[in-house]
């Protein structure tokens, strides 16, 4: 179809293993589809299934809207009433769907590195929606759309990353696609929340040089998966590591703050700071249902 992002037909499983050229093409699509809140029948006829085995409200109901602004079916799936339940594997599951003659699946998963087998083995379209600690590709396209949109470029723009770096699929997504586009990428978390295989990727630094970038994000405390307690207090991180209000106030002057959801209050964000004039939390939501349209259209139109 003329106009349409290039590439049909294909997974989407991370931004590790895509280039520069195919991000940018889905966010160049992205801002197609905001425009007006467009609506379109590329996808009319279209069977999607969204395939959450974990809990989800932006990313599932954004995927949905997308599907329907673009003409295709959603197909709602719930793990606890599925046969999952009854022990049926996840791959299982996709073939299952694929047996029914599905045309795209959405999936999120809480293991880490699984669909990349299964996408091998499955005859339509993957999305990843999250995998474990692996990959959450759309949020970070999502996000790097929201600093494009507001600097008009992600080239030479520094973007630090603040908290549980180690249990955070968001920071690795966003790590592999900024640093594609030419942006430098800071991380900084307590010692016990690090991924030490990313060390040599983008540096740990001190909160004051976090502070100093252009885009400062923070990142939810996954207390759900830690093994043990990493933290003594809530209290305690926001602290050592909270964007305060105290802290925003000592950042550059065009800098922004961001947030990729869901939001612990007064633990790595203030109340005060989640509205604030530099916050840019809403418009990443916002900009979850253009990105997904141009996603799901490189997939399926």
């Amino acid at each position: 179809m003329k106009g349409t992002i290039a590439g049909m037909n294909r997974h989407l499983l991370g931004l590790k293993e895509i280039d520069a050229n195919d991000i940018l093409s889905i966010l160049d699509r992205a801002a197609y589809w905001e425009q007006a809140s467009r609506r379109s029948d590329v996808l009319e006829g279209k069977f999607v299934a969204n395939l959450f085995f974990e809990k989800s409200t932006r990313t599932r109901f954004s995927f949905e809207i997308a599907e329907r602004r673009l003409g295709a079916v959603p197909l709602a799936f719930s793990a606890e009433i599925s046969s999952v339940g009854k022990g049926e594997s996840v791959y299982d599951t996709l073939k299952t769907f694929e047996a029914l003659g599905v045309d795209a699946a959405v999936v999120r998963l809480p293991w880490s590195g699984l669909l990349a087998d299964i996408a091998g083995r499955i005859r339509y379209p993957i999305v990843n929606a999250g995998d474990g600690v692996n990959e959450h590709p759309t949020q970070a396209l999502l996000d790097i759309y929201t600093i494009r949109r507001h600097f008009g470029e992600v080239r030479g723009l520094t973007v630090a990353m603040i908290g549980d770096i180690r249990h955070s699929r968001v920071a690795r997504s966003n790590l592999w696609g900024l640093t594609k586009l030419g942006a430098k990428v800071l991380f900084c978390a307590p010692p016990n929340m690090r991924a030490a295989e990313l060390a040599e990727f983008a540096p740990y630094v001190p909160i004051e040089e976090a502070l100093r970038a252009d885009v400062v994000m923070a990142l939810r405390v996954q207390f759900e998966r830690h093994e043990g307690r990493l933290v003594q207090s809530p209290e305690e991180y926001r602290s050592a590591y909270g964007l305060t209000e105290e802290r925003v106030s000592a950042m550059a002057p065009h800098a922004i703050v961001m947030h990729p959801g869901p939001v612990n209050r007064n633990v790595e964000i203030d109340d005060a700071v989640v509205e604030h004039p530099r916050s840019k939390i809403f418009a990443q939501m916002a900009a979850g249902v253009p990105v997904r349209m141009a996603v799901l259209e490189r997939a399926l139109a």
